[in-house]
């Protein structure tokens, strides 16, 4: 046999052709299986070439690499052959890898074909040699070189398969299984060519027609070279060009979202909402069914951003989408209008589903909130309208449900109800009245009365409670009741309550610099305001201005006002007690305070509720609980203020009760500034008579 050697520059270029080839082969298949349509067709075509080639180039390297004590040249058509041989094996492994599914008789099955392609394209190559006489095979070897090639064959198409998806960390993935793919091939290939054998007189018959050695060299280097640049870079380029229009894809969805979700909560906002709700109402009309709209409002959000500052009402808010989120059933639409307004698009069978979720809805809300380690209350109050009973418009059910919302907070909150026509009217009517209320408040209509504070039984009068009143144009003397609910509802209460804290301190200094120096003021101070983080500031501004000392103003603040969120009104009442006015506890007897938080509450004064003075009688409930207010007081060190005070009876028993003012229409109404010299020129004359 004739010796054989091989040249290591040679054999160490071929195991990098193989690496590249093997490299692009992955490459390729993520291609095909990213690409679709036509574009599919188009990488399979370049990709089999470029596998192909890739392929049919190592060998021939390897090929090149070998050397014999006689000079070889090569047979052009079979060298053609093999290529295509080597390029149709590629185009079968990668229209196979690009299924959906490789399962493993198919992945067998393919193997086997693409090994038999891989070792009919080497054989070839060899045959093209033209040996005389023919090229001897080692059995052994030329079977392992063949199994060699199905198992290398099988191991590629199955990595191949696991790594067309594109991605960043698929690159360093190729990377490495391209090593040992490469090394597979290599081994096939130079098993291959450990099985042949030339015998002793061997020539080759193609020398005077063939490829010279060194051209071919040459050739097959610059080519596989330039043919695996062009597949890569084309490929890079088209998959930044996918990765750019992924992108733009990206952005534009994004871009939708944002316009129709909420950038808080990321709900459907009031444009997604929209077309939910036109869409119910065709599906509606063609089935002859109805649909009901939730409208949600949640009650104290406010005093939250005033109290915690609008961060935490912002995680309030995305945990409220949350629990609503949670309660809703799939088919339901939830969105957020804005603020702390929700609404709920649902599919009812009967009203009674509307009623229940709406109840669940409430009593979810109004379960605690653990915020930035402050613990938060707020309820929901909704109003429910039905399609097509309650409006035959979007618009219009989104109304009457807002309508039945504010019925519901007007009833108390914290509750739902059903839409009815009356409360349209009574909607445009608050409508109104918040207009009037805005327009008083900018025109100056509004006034204070004050109502004498007197030392039980009889005098002398220690003070006044300043109590609002509005003077309309149009609807004249309007009392509180019928305009500071609404206020207090729509925060109008706030600039309003201001306006009276600096009202009643410009005419206490008044007062002042007419001699009574010991008189002092007291101003009501509702939840809102009492939440509101400006109040401190509101306070010590008014007695700046004016000139007033603190110990003249007393603030009143209703019992359930002060419990609401105790530990936040204990807060704003200890900033109000340091500036030194006083904190008096109104209405008391009526709320759910803690003994607790009312020994630490910083009051020096209680206010019984005229509830318990209007049907006091000697030795009735009322006058035990009396009794038991005032010990509670003593005990507490807290003057004691009874109000209501109407009959002779009621002032003799409250003194003996132990109370220590006293304030009621029998000791003097709430009258202008200007008429209280009348009043209380009235109240002695009524003291000298008794």
């Amino acid at each position: 046999m004739l010796p054989t050697s091989y040249s290591s520059t040679l054999v160490a270029f071929s195991l990098i052709v193989a690496i590249l080839a093997s490299y692009t082969a992955l490459n390729m298949a993520g291609r095909v299986s990213s690409a679709r349509g036509k574009a599919s067709a188009l990488w399979l075509l370049g990709g089999s070439f470029a596998m192909g080639f890739g392929i049919w180039s190592m060998h021939f390297v390897g090929m090149l690499a070998f050397s014999l004590p006689i000079s070889i040249s090569y047979d052009l058509d079979l060298t053609a052959l093999s290529l295509l041989i080597a390029i149709a094996s590629s185009a079968f492994a990668l229209w196979l890898v690009c299924q959906k599914e490789l399962p493993v008789m198919r992945l067998m099955l393919g193997a086997v074909l693409m090994g038999m392609g891989i070792a009919a394209m080497h054989y070839t190559g060899m045959h093209a040699m033209l040996m005389e006489p023919g090229i001897v095979y080692n059995p052994v070897l030329f079977a392992v070189s063949v199994l060699i090639a199905i198992v290398a064959s099988g191991a590629a198409l199955w990595i191949a398969f696991r790594l067309r998806r594109e991605g960043g960390r698929v690159v360093y993935a190729r990377i490495g299984a391209s090593l040992l793919m490469g090394c597979a091939i290599v081994g096939m290939h130079f098993t291959g060519m450990a099985a042949a054998e030339f015998p002793l007189g061997s020539y080759c018959g193609a020398a005077s027609n063939g490829i010279a050695n060194q051209w071919l060299a040459v050739l097959v280097i610059v080519v596989s070279l330039a043919v695996f640049a062009i597949a890569l870079i084309v490929s890079m380029l088209d998959a930044r060009t996918n990765l750019l229009a992924s992108s733009l894809d990206e952005a534009n969805s994004e871009l939708v979202k944002l316009a129709l979700h909420d950038t808080l909560t990321r709900l459907p906002n009031r444009v997604l909402l929209g077309d939910r709700l036109e869409q119910a109402i065709q599906k509606t009309n063609r089935g002859k069914k109805h649909f009901a709209v939730l409208f949600m409002d949640l009650d104290g959000f406010k005093a939250v951003n005033d109290i915690y500052g609008h961060h935490a009402g912002d995680l309030l808010l995305v945990e409220v989408a949350r629990r609503i989120s949670e309660t809703k059933r799939g088919e339901d639409t939830v969105a957020r209008l804005g603020g702390d307004e929700f609404v709920l698009l649902i599919d009812p069978g009967e009203p009674e589903d509307a009623s229940a979720l709406a109840q669940r809805l409430v009593e979810i809300i109004g379960q605690p909130y653990n915020i930035s380690r402050n613990v938060m209350h707020v309820t929901a109050s909704v109003g429910i309208a039905v399609y097509p009973l309650d409006g035959a418009t979007a618009h219009e059910l989104m109304i009457n449900a807002d309508a039945a919302m504010y019925h519901a907070k007007e009833s108390g909150r914290n509750s739902y109800c059903f839409f009815e026509k009356a409360m349209n009217t009574n909607a445009h009517q608050q409508a109104k009245l918040q207009q009037d209320v805005r327009k008083a408040l900018e025109n100056h209509e509004f006034l204070l009365h004050y109502q004498p504070k007197v030392v039980a039984p009889d005098g002398p009068m220690i003070g006044v409670e300043a109590l609002l009143r509005w003077q309309s144009p149009e609807h004249g003397l309007v009392p509180p009741d019928r305009f500071l609910p609404m206020a207090e509802r729509t925060g109008l209460i706030v600039p309003i309550g201001n306006w009276v804290i600096d009202e009643a301190c410009r005419q206490m200094r008044a007062w002042q610099d007419q001699g009574h120096l010991d008189w002092t003021i007291a101003v009501n101070i509702s939840t809102v305001q009492l939440g509101h983080t400006g109040l401190v500031e509101v306070v010590s501004g008014a007695l700046q201005r004016h000139r007033l000392e603190a110990r003249h103003l007393v603030l009143e603040v209703t019992e359930s006002t002060a419990m609401r969120d105790a530990e936040a009104s204990l807060i704003i009442l200890e900033q109000l007690s340091k500036l030194g006015v006083g904190i008096s506890i109104d209405d008391f007897g009526t709320g759910y305070s803690s003994l607790l938080y009312l020994k630490r509450l910083p009051a020096n004064e209680l206010k019984i509720d005229r509830g318990f003075v209007a049907e006091l009688a000697q030795g009735n409930d009322d006058a035990a609980i009396v009794s038991a207010i005032v010990a509670l007081g003593q005990t507490l060190g807290l003057k004691i203020v009874a109000e209501g005070v109407e009959t002779p009876e009621q002032q003799a028993l409250l003194t003996r009760l132990g109370c220590n003012s006293l304030q009621g229409y029998l000791l003097g109404r709430p009258v202008p500034a200007a008429q209280l010299p009348h009043s209380l020129a009235a109240l002695k004359q009524s003291t000298v008579t008794l």
